[in-house]
């Protein structure tokens, strides 16, 4: 609004701020609206992808300890096996002492007997390794097991992991063309409200060509208070209706040629200049030139400008075009500017 003003202080009156501007403008909130739904989606993709992840670690980390695990089951089992062979080879050298020794009669008989005990003692041991054997063969089956149920486990989530990928890539892409769709659009309605607001001006530039107290500025028609209202009241004179009479057969011819999908609509703002008034009705600046553009308003909309095409603003004194406090100066400043623009 700073380069705005400045804008309007320069030479006789200077460029007003472009119409199109206030589009670039709503562009720009789309955009930004675009680039907050983008990282609420990058957001709880990441989130998600890190719970996924976060799953992984824990499922590596049992499959680790399940690794640990079935390798020292592994080795006890190899260790019960060795042990198993060992007696399992001296069960067959007792085995065959006792045939050879089973012969001698006298004896005989005593040791026999005591290599029957040691037999004996060796098959309960051998039963027993056997037993134990068995118990560690099948936990590590049940190992196998575990860690077969884990990897695949581990593949479902590579698989939703990638999945997951796969559709963030697919929401930016669609994103991104969206983006561009609306561009071209919006780019298409400022080409088309220019063209209509140069009919606009060239049609009241030729209605009101001979006042002297109208004029055109950048894009926006600008219209002196005196010419429109007494001095501190908000209530046209018979000259103002009579402007306000072609500026509302301009806009009506206008309104049947502009396509429906363009929201436009006129802008009316009243300015006055720095003196305060401070009247019962107008207690300030403010009201007295926003009623006046509503008075505007109000006169196009019992004329046939369809009232929801109009907007009315009060500028007060503080948006000048002369920074001097000469009459010449206020007066200018003392106004209604009216511009075509979208909504």
């Amino acid at each position: 609004m700073a380069r705005r003003g400045r804008a309007r202080r320069g030479g006789d009156y200077g460029d007003f701020w472009p119409g199109y501007v206030d589009v670039l403008s709503t562009l720009l909130l789309v955009v930004i609206f675009l680039m907050s739904i983008f990282m609420l989606a990058q957001y709880f993709a990441g989130q998600e992808a890190s719970g996924k992840d976060d799953a992984l670690k824990r499922l590596n980390r049992q499959i680790a300890e399940l690794t640990s695990l079935l390798s020292l089951e592994k080795t006890r089992s190899k260790g019960a096996t060795d042990e198993l062979a060992a007696l399992q080879a001296t069960l067959s050298t007792l085995q065959n002492e006792n045939a050879r020794i089973s012969g001698f009669a006298l004896s005989g008989d005593a040791e026999a007997k005591s290599q029957a005990e040691k037999i004996g003692t060796l098959e309960a041991d051998l039963s027993e390794q056997k037993k134990v054997s068995d118990e560690a063969l099948a936990r590590v089956d049940l190992l196998n097991q575990q860690l077969l149920a884990l990897r695949r486990q581990i593949a479902a989530l590579n698989d939703a992991l990638e999945a997951s990928e796969k559709k963030d890539q697919e929401s930016q892409d669609r994103i991104k063309d969206l983006g561009s769709r609306l561009n071209a659009a919006l780019a298409r309605q400022v080409q088309e409200l220019q063209r209509y607001r140069s009919d606009f001006f060239g049609r009241l530039r030729e209605q009101l060509k001979e006042r002297k107290d109208i004029r055109v500025v950048g894009d926006r028609f600008v219209f002196e208070s005196e010419v429109l209202f007494p001095s501190g009241q908000a209530s046209m004179t018979p000259e103002g209706l009579a402007a306000m009479d072609e500026l509302a057969r301009a806009i009506g011819e206008l309104a049947n040629t502009i396509p429906p999908e363009i929201d436009w609509v006129l802008q009316v703002d009243g300015h006055t200049d720095i003196r305060p008034i401070n009247s019962p009705q107008f207690p300030s600046n403010w009201e007295l030139s926003t009623t006046r553009a509503v008075s505007v308003v109000k006169y196009l909309a019992s004329r046939g400008v369809p009232p929801n095409r109009l907007v009315a603003a009060g500028y007060g004194e503080f948006q000048p075009i002369e920074s001097g406090d000469d009459d010449a100066s206020l007066k200018k400043n003392r106004r209604i500017e009216l511009k075509l623009t979208n909504r």
